[in-house]
């Protein structure tokens, strides 16, 4: 492969189509060091902070999403698609890239099918079992799909799909086992208590707020430890809970050691997450959100928890979590059960079996 390339990569909108991205951009970079780089986002997105925090150039196009609901966004929807594809195309002609590479998001829509049209290798990479309407439509016509499930050949051309799963942190890769004594002093827990770790994501989750400021006296009662990461928008409502048993956070810098501490943990279903709880392989009860597209996050956690490897509590059932959460508890077997089983569905390589199929297009 020559060393000099030109990389194009286009995902964002939430941080699960755009660390993949860095992630991928970051083993492309390890590999050859005088490959040239540039990310395609949605103006005013997420992307185009974090990107350039990443130390990656991005450029925006004026693009959102179709609104469930008749809206005035949605009237303006054909013009930005139009304005989109106009840029992308002006882009693609000036970089010139040997390959881009879609994570998914709005911005990626537009940027992969005008490679598609100017014959570019692309490749399409899908994190969740139930791919979105944009991914669809680019699988025709991409050169490879990256996948995490199976069984998606439903939606895309079978002798696309290669299963390399979706990238996760490197810190995690490096310490993902083990409950170590630096990670208990770190959160000054209890060594002979239980602790539960409930995720509800970097922004948080109302219903699981919700349902855990229910439980706290459960929690007291039983003696087990919460660490609780409610999210940076319901931060303020719930800190005033913050004492001896329970800790709250807004946001958990050190993931590492709140994985390592954790006997249980509870969480959305986003692809991301569940990839990296393959990996750190501890019992999980997911409680998907219901408010996204296509209801893709039960989707997602139902892949894990038919192969015995999860447990499920959709948001019209929380009124069975606590029987679930105590069964669990009790149930020393069962936890190594979900243990085990998940830890069979982890691809720990994700992040350089992608960056393979990339290479096999460049050359």
């Amino acid at each position: 492969m020559k060393q000099s390339v030109n990389i194009l990569v286009s995902g964002g909108g939430t941080g699960g189509h755009i660390y993949p991205a860095i992630a991928i951009a970051n083993e492309i970079k390890q590999r050859y060091p005088k490959a040239n780089f540039l990310f395609v986002g949605a103006k005013d997105r997420m992307e185009m902070e974090k990107v350039p925090q990443a130390g990656y150039e991005i450029k925006g196009l004026w693009i959102t999403g179709i609104q469930r609901k008749l809206t005035m966004k949605n009237l303006l929807f054909p013009f930005k698609l139009l304005s989109s594809l106009w840029n992308a195309r002006k882009i693609i002609k000036k970089f010139n890239p040997d390959v881009v590479i879609g994570t998914g998001g709005f911005a990626s829509g537009p940027t992969l099918q005008m490679a598609n049209r100017k014959k570019i290798p692309t490749v399409v990479q899908e994190q969740n079992s139930y791919p979105g309407i944009t991914n669809k439509l680019l699988a025709k016509k991409a050169t490879t799909i990256c996948v995490a499930y199976d069984g998606l050949e439903r939606f895309f051309p079978k002798e696309k799909i290669v299963k390399t799963g979706n990238p996760v942190r490197q810190d995690l890769l490096q310490n993902a086992t083990g409950n170590d004594a630096e990670a208990k002093e770190f959160f000054k827990l209890d060594t002979d208590k239980k602790t539960v770790l409930v995720l509800g994501g970097s922004l948080g989750a109302r219903a699981i707020n919700r349902l855990i400021e229910g439980q706290l006296d459960w929690f007291e009662e039983n003696e087990v430890q919460l660490i609780w990461q409610t999210g940076k928008l319901y931060v303020e409502e719930y800190k005033k809970y913050d004492g001896k048993n329970v800790q709250v956070h807004a946001f958990l810098n050190n993931m590492n050691f709140a994985y390592k501490v954790a006997d249980i943990i509870v969480s959305r279903a986003g692809a991301s997450s569940i990839s990296e709880l393959c990996i750190v392989s501890k019992p999980v009860i997911f409680i998907p959100s219901p408010n996204v597209a296509e209801d893709h996050q039960t989707k997602n956690a139902m892949a894990v928890v038919s192969k015995d490897a999860a447990i499920l509590c959709k948001e019209n059932e929380l009124d069975t979590f606590q029987e679930k959460l105590e069964k669990l508890i009790k149930s020393d077997e069962k936890q190594v059960a979900l243990s085990k089983n998940m830890k069979q569905l982890a691809l720990p390589n994700a992040t350089k079996d992608i960056v393979n199929e990339i290479e096999k297009l460049i050359q």
